[in-house]
């Protein structure tokens, strides 16, 4: 019994949409996050006196905000995959279900 639902669920041309899109989506947020993660680094060993500049005339570099925008980017491609997640690969999910529970 569990390896025919098993098999309905995968032969399923949504499940075969679902699991294409959200390959693809997750890819490109992978990809985002490797760009801007790996940019940051790439400054930090290469253009150290870019990072080291001070903002005005307290202590605060340019380093600080960006690092913090590193973290703050991270968050943000995480709640816009949960958004979608939430949305359209649920309601794929669901379709599935009752398609292939019938």
């Amino acid at each position: 019994m569990q390896d025919d639902l098993v098999q309905r669920i995968a032969s399923h041309p949504q499940y075969q949409e679902l699991k294409s899109k959200r390959s693809s989506f997750g890819w490109w947020l992978t990809l985002s996050m490797m760009v801007v993660y790996y940019g940051f680094v790439l400054l930090v060993a290469f253009n150290k006196e870019f990072l080291a500049q001070r903002l005005g005339d307290g202590v605060m570099t340019v380093g600080i905000p960006l690092g913090f925008g590193v973290i703050v980017f991270t968050v943000v491609i995480t709640a816009i995959y949960v958004q979608r997640a939430n949305t359209a690969y649920d309601e794929l999910s669901d379709a599935i279900s009752k398609a292939v529970l019938k």
